[in-house]
C-alpha cells in the first residue's frame, strides 16, 4: 500500500503517517523507488496508534501501549498501569475544568451585566480571585464592596 491508501484506510492524514514514521512508532518498508511500501502490520499500528490518541494518550503512552502491542510475552499490568496513569491524568484535568468553570461561574453571577463600568469579571481576572473574595487585606475584591 503507498501512503494515500494506508492514509484513506486508517483514517489518519498522510502528514501524521509521516511524522509517526519520522519518531519511529512505525517503520514502512520502502520500495526500490524510494517510496513507502505499508504492510497490513504497519495498518494495524496506524489504526491502534490513531484509537490510542482519541483516548488522549500521549505520544509516549502511545510509545509504551504499541510496544506492549508487540511484545507476546507482555503482562496485563502493564498495559493496565500505563491505562490507569492515563485515567489518573484525565480526572486531574476535569477537576481542574471543574474548578474552571465554578469560578467562571461565580464571576458571571457576581456581574451586573449593566451599563456601570465596574465588572467583576474584569476584577477576578486581574486579581485572580473570585468575585466576592476577600484580598489580601480583607477588603473584597471585584468590586464586590461597590456596587448599589
Amino acid at each position: 500500500m503507498n501512503i494515500k491508501d494506508v492514509a484513506q484506510r486508517s483514517g489518519l492524514p498522510a502528514k501524521t503517517i509521516r511524522y509517526y514514521e519520522e519518531i519511529g512508532l512505525i517503520r514502512p518498508l520502502r520500495a526500490t523507488n524510494g517510496y513507502r511500501a505499508f504492510r497490513e502490520s504497519d495498518l494495524h499500528k496506524l489504526t491502534f496508534l490513531s484509537r490510542a490518541r482519541s483516548l488522549g494518550f500521549s505520544i509516549e503512552d502511545c510509545r509504551t501501549l504499541l510496544a506492549l502491542y508487540e511484545d507476546d510475552s507482555r503482562a496485563s499490568a502493564d498495559v493496565k498501569a500505563v491505562a490507569n496513569a492515563h485515567l489518573a491524568r484525565i480526572a486531574e484535568k476535569i477537576a481542574g475544568l471543574r474548578a474552571m468553570e465554578a469560578t467562571l461561574s461565580h464571576l458571571i453571577s457576581a456581574c451586573a451585566g449593566d451599563a456601570r463600568p465596574d465588572c467583576p469579571i474584569l476584577s477576578g481576572l486581574e486579581t485572580g480571585l473570585p468575585a466576592g473574595a476577600e484580598g489580601p487585606e480583607g477588603a473584597q475584591c471585584c468590586g464586590a464592596s461597590q456596587r448599589v
